[in-house]
């Protein structure tokens, strides 16, 4: 799909991060757009219906399965429902709205869904000290869902075609925004049990927590997440350049940041140490993933 005028393009996550930016591309080409950010069945089926009689249309042309959070890190230790809140925004709100829309994007003459997975959807891990299973498990399933994609759309629908995105470490405010996703405190704000578990997750990575107050954990998370939005060798901007650059040369698969080929290609080359120290001592030596140390 090359052109995107008078082309509607609903985008999920489109308040913040590569989904804005998406609108803004999509809305500068002549698309029209439509935005959400759902993880409820219901309500996207309400949205759907929505767009359709915003839109006055009966069919869509692009759908961008942006809208995701961290969080549920451990599976162990983590609460249940941070960890299920986690994994349906970023699995079942990719699921909810391919089933939604799908009948509209088949009833256009092209169509093209392109679902965000991650880094962490061939590398389940942020390093052998940080859990990080919600978000890992959803992304492994949007990379799967969207290559099983592939023959199912190329035999039951060729016109439509599906791209799943790989990011790396793009500067966006999820890190900041998902606290308010799950309904917790910003983390100037974190309560004294989240600010125990956070100390215990620096020590794990030598960070040295002994002098600090609770304030000044709460202030290095605060910073470590800004620094993560602001210092990040990706910006929103150039995500969303290089997904619709994609999209218009009909690639299904769509690697995101000088990061995301290291970490798909080390995983490929040596999947035994894929989970080891050795491997994110391998990124870092190619100068990567810095804001880990």
């Amino acid at each position: 799909m090359k052109d995107f005028r008078d082309k509607v393009a609903v985008v999920t996550g489109g308040g913040t991060g590569m989904g804005r930016e998406l609108a803004r591309q999509l809305t500068a080409a002549g698309a029209h757009v439509a935005m959400c950010d759902v993880a409820d069945e219901r309500q996207v089926l309400a949205f759907r219906d929505a767009v359709t009689r915003e839109h006055a249309t009966d069919h869509v042309e692009l759908l961008f399965n942006n809208a995701g959070i961290v969080g549920g890190g451990s599976f162990v230790k983590d609460d249940r429902a941070e960890w299920e809140r986690t994994f349906g925004v970023c699995w079942f709100g990719v699921y909810y709205c391919t089933r939604a829309f799908l009948p509209l994007l088949i009833a256009s003459k092209h169509a093209h869904i392109v679902n965000t997975s991650s880094v962490n959807g061939f590398w389940a891990s942020l390093g052998p000290t940080i859990p990080h299973t919600a978000y890992s498990t959803a992304k492994f399933a949007v990379k799967g869902f969207s290559e099983a994609l592939i023959t199912d759309l190329k035999i039951n629908a060729p016109h439509v075609k599906v791209a799943v995105v790989m990011p790396g470490h793009i500067g966006t405010s999820i890190v900041m925004n998902t606290a308010a996703v799950l309904g917790k405190p910003d983390a100037l704000h974190m309560s004294a049990t989240d600010v125990a578990a956070t100390r215990e997750l620096l020590a794990r990575r030598g960070i040295p927590v002994e002098t600090m107050s609770d304030d000044d954990v709460r202030a290095a998370i605060h910073q470590l997440a800004i620094a993560f939005r602001d210092a990040a060798p990706v910006t929103a901007a150039q995500a969303a350049t290089i997904i619709l650059d994609g999209v218009r040369t009909d690639r299904w698969r769509i690697l995101v940041g000088d990061d995301a080929h290291a970490v798909d290609r080390l995983a490929r080359e040596s999947p035994e140490t894929a989970y080891d120290q050795s491997f994110v001592d391998a990124l870092r030596e190619r100068g990567f993933f810095q804001l880990l140390d």
